[in-house]
């Protein structure tokens, strides 16, 4: 069932399986951060017989390996980034479109909380909200 490598450059090493390839595939060919069931139907055109279970299963291990990001937020449904490196994102807050914002600051926020409660902060999730450029259109032509 095609190539099998293992990936050694990752903090947590796995097989990358021909359906983990094809998930990772789909999954940075867009910036939308889709849910399990939105890369779900992407891949069914390439893996029809894949289930929904493997899809999920893969996108969990994939994360906990650090080869894609889990979008945690609150009570919203979760989301996969397919940019495993740190970087920060926006919701917007009427329609709950997710983009990366495309520089991070500079301020060290682990650093920064380092000593101010007894946890061992490990990393950290940044999300800012506020209207998409199409919410923020659609709100000034009802003004």
């Amino acid at each position: 069932m095609g190539e099998v490598r293992l990936l050694s450059v990752l903090p947590k090493k796995i097989r990358m399986t021909r359906q983990r390839q094809v998930i990772l595939e789909e999954l940075k060919k867009v910036k939308s951060h889709p849910t399990a069931d939105e890369i779900y139907e992407m891949v069914r055109g390439r893996l029809p017989r894949i289930s929904l279970g493997t899809v999920y299963r893969n996108l969990e291990i994939m994360s906990r390996s650090g080869i894609i990001q889990k979008l945690e937020f609150g009570g919203d449904q979760m989301r996969f980034d397919g940019k495993p490196e740190d970087h920060y994102h926006v919701r917007c807050t009427k329609c709950g479109r997710l983009d990366d914002i495309p520089s991070s600051p500079t301020f060290d926020f682990e650093d920064a909380f380092h000593g101010t409660c007894n946890y061992q902060i490990t990393g950290h999730q940044l999300l800012l909200t506020g209207l998409c450029p199409n919410c923020k259109e659609t709100k000034s032509q009802h003004i």
